[in-house]
């Protein structure tokens, strides 16, 4: 009985990563490509939440209406990035280019277009 519910789980899996509600024209990036695409950037979304990707892995996200979670991001297989917050809690999304603009995909289907993207300034250290 544990064997097959070990199977089930495996076979479960792909259906799963799958889930991503992949819209006509989305485009996925490789983990390079995307590691490129997102360092040292600053993404704005429509609700002027914030996230930073700064090109040491750390990241930050400011809601729009304020408060700041703080975290650390690397980006994985099918354009899928996590993000680690100092919490402890670890979320996974994914970014996608559709009719060139990036959009935030989250497991659940929801998907969040990017209003701008810009050069952070990261300090010195």
């Amino acid at each position: 009985m544990r064997m097959m519910i070990g199977v089930l789980m495996l076979l479960a899996a792909p259906v799963a990563a799958q889930d991503w509600r992949a819209q006509p024209g989305d485009t996925a990036f490789d983990p390079a490509a995307l590691t490129e695409r997102l360092s040292g950037q600053t993404l704005v979304f429509f609700d002027d939440g914030q996230s930073v990707f700064e090109s040491n892995g750390q990241y930050q996200y400011t809601y729009g209406g304020g408060g700041t979670w703080y975290g650390h991001w690397e980006v994985n297989a099918d354009s899928i990035f996590c993000v680690t917050f100092v919490t402890g809690v670890e979320r996974c999304d994914r970014i996608v280019e559709n009719a060139g603009r990036l959009v935030l995909q989250t497991k659940d289907g929801m998907r969040f277009p990017v209003r701008e993207e810009r050069a952070h300034q990261e300090a010195d250290t």
